[in-house]
């Protein structure tokens, strides 16, 4: 797939060049395409060659990216094919990259296989503040259900009222008579009070 831009600038000529190719795997039961190299060419000559990392998509379907580029700081799909040529003084990075080698109808791309990954830092920093967030929810079930009622702490159980039963010879010793009337009555003195456990 070649893109001719013609003269730009100091550069005429300007060829990109894209070689693509297709192949079938048994595992996923279709083809796919794969963008093996990039080339530059001016003055009819190539100037620099790039492989292709990670670009490939069901040869039923195009590839979309938001950067397919030559530096670092963009996830460098284009590799320089070696070191001694001047692929290494080229900077190349495309903006909102589609392409579709295979199976294009009536002119328009296909549904885009996007260079995503599926786990990217943010979805992998929503998933763990979720998980974080699970566990304190978990906690928090786990101490209510075992949470115990305040009320059982305070209800009053007491032990049935009783008198101790007073012997015939000790009932001199705690009676004694009321003097103020002439008839003969008894104060008791050692009064039992019930005890109250709570």
């Amino acid at each position: 797939l070649s893109l001719k831009f013609g003269d730009v600038g100091n550069l005429k000529g300007l060829v990109i060049r894209f070689l693509l190719t297709t192949s079938y795997y048994q595992l996923s039961v279709q083809n796919w395409f794969t963008l093996h190299r990039l080339q530059l060419l001016y003055n009819h000559s190539i100037q620099a060659t790039f492989n292709a990392t990670r670009i490939y998509a069901p040869a039923s379907y195009s590839y979309h990216c938001e950067h397919v580029s030559s530096l670092q700081r963009y996830d460098a799909l284009l590799i320089p094919s070696s070191a001694n040529d001047l692929s290494k003084l080229w900077e190349v990075t495309f903006i909102d990259f589609q392409i579709q080698g295979f199976n294009i109808q009536e002119g328009h791309f296909a549904y885009a296989k996007d260079c995503a990954s599926f786990f990217s830092p943010a979805i992998l920093m929503g998933l763990v503040m979720s998980l974080i967030l699970l566990l304190v929810l978990a906690y928090a079930l786990h101490m209510l259900i075992h949470l115990k009622s305040l009320d059982r702490h305070y209800e009053c159980k007491a032990s049935p009222t009783y008198f101790a039963q007073m012997k015939d010879n000790d009932m001199g010793d705690e009676k004694e008579p009321l003097r103020s009337s002439g008839n003969e009555s008894y104060e008791l003195r050692n009064q039992q009070f019930c005890k109250i456990y709570i």
